[in-house]
């Protein structure tokens, strides 16, 4: 029994790149990010045979507790401050609503939350599992974090390098890969990004603490308050130049935290029942949207890897 959890831009976003947006519906429509993201549920259902699967969505890619926390989060990317759109490729926006479509007619859950983004839901759900095992299919390495032990295992199937270069990170994984404490790396490592920075989405991190820097520190005192702590210490056994340079970002350092840590208490609204179904929930409406969108051989995929 495994409950897997779908990072969904994530996947979709590297679907439409790996893909030629050759690949059209007879009115011209792109469909290369459908198509491939039918194709990674299919490899998922082969390889992972999960029980249960839930395809995370954003509500909202940029909450606005985010950006009022850290108005640098994400700003790079938006294309209208106005209505705060993301700068998104036309031809992949038109492809959401048909990857929508195929979910639901294969029956399978969707989830999200107002004001949240996708990370958030993945957090929550992550955090109210008590029964099963989870994994978190994700490109992004933000979601490292919510790797665990306790009370069910927690890891992330990380696919930032494809499908065939996938790897799967617990806590073990995670902590040898970054130099942190087995015991609760997904905090941890939460942490270190936090004192690093991530331009990609905006955050400066501390300048002066590099990745291999900042998990050495977060290992030594176990948690960034802890280390915030021991550098307010007089003596403090925290080097002189990580004193400074905390102090000098200490005004993003207090408000990273909310911006970085994904939210455990999302109010998750999810459309069904999360079992992976045995056969598709309306046969007609997939056989309907494969014909409608030239999704020939990636459905047939799907539909043959569905468990009855």
């Amino acid at each position: 029994m495994t409950l897997v959890l779908l990072d969904s831009a994530s996947l979709y976003f590297r679907s439409y790149y790996a893909l030629p947006d050759s690949l059209t519906a007879p009115d011209g429509t792109v469909v290369n990010a459908v198509r491939g993201f039918a194709d990674t549920i299919a490899r998922i259902l082969t390889e992972r045979r999960p029980t249960r699967l839930v395809a995370c969505m954003d509500a909202d890619w940029r909450p606005d507790f985010r950006v009022e926390a850290l108005p640098s989060y994400k700003a790079h990317r938006v294309a209208d401050p106005v209505n705060n759109v993301e700068e998104v490729p036309d031809t992949l926006t038109p492809q959401v609503p048909i990857i929508l479509d195929v979910l639901d007619a294969f029956g399978f859950a969707v989830a999200e939350a107002d004001g949240y983004e996708a990370d958030d839901v993945i957090g929550t759900l992550t955090h109210r599992e008590k029964t099963d095992p989870v994994e978190v299919v994700t490109g992004d390495r933000d979601l490292f974090q919510v790797v665990r032990m306790e009370p069910t295992p927690a890891s992330v199937v990380y696919v930032g390098r494809g499908w065939a270069r996938a790897e799967v990170l617990g806590p073990r994984e995670l902590a040898d890969r970054y130099g942190l404490p087995p015991e609760n790396a997904g905090l941890a490592y939460a942490d270190m990004a936090l004192l690093r920075g991530d331009p990609s989405d905006g955050l400066p991190g501390v300048t002066g603490i590099g990745e291999k820097t900042a998990a050495k520190l977060i290992t030594k005192y176990g948690s960034l308050d802890a280390l915030l702590a021991a550098a307010d210490t007089s003596p403090s056994d925290v080097p002189l130049r990580v004193r400074t340079a905390l102090t000098d970002a200490a005004s993003y350092v207090a408000a990273a935290p909310l911006v970085v840590r994904v939210a455990l208490d999302a109010e998750v609204v999810q459309d069904r029942d999360d079992r992976v179904p045995t056969a598709p929930r309306d046969l007609d409406r997939v056989r309907e949207l494969q014909e409608k969108w030239d999704l020939g051989a990636p459905i047939d995929r799907l539909l043959a890897a569905l468990p009855g």
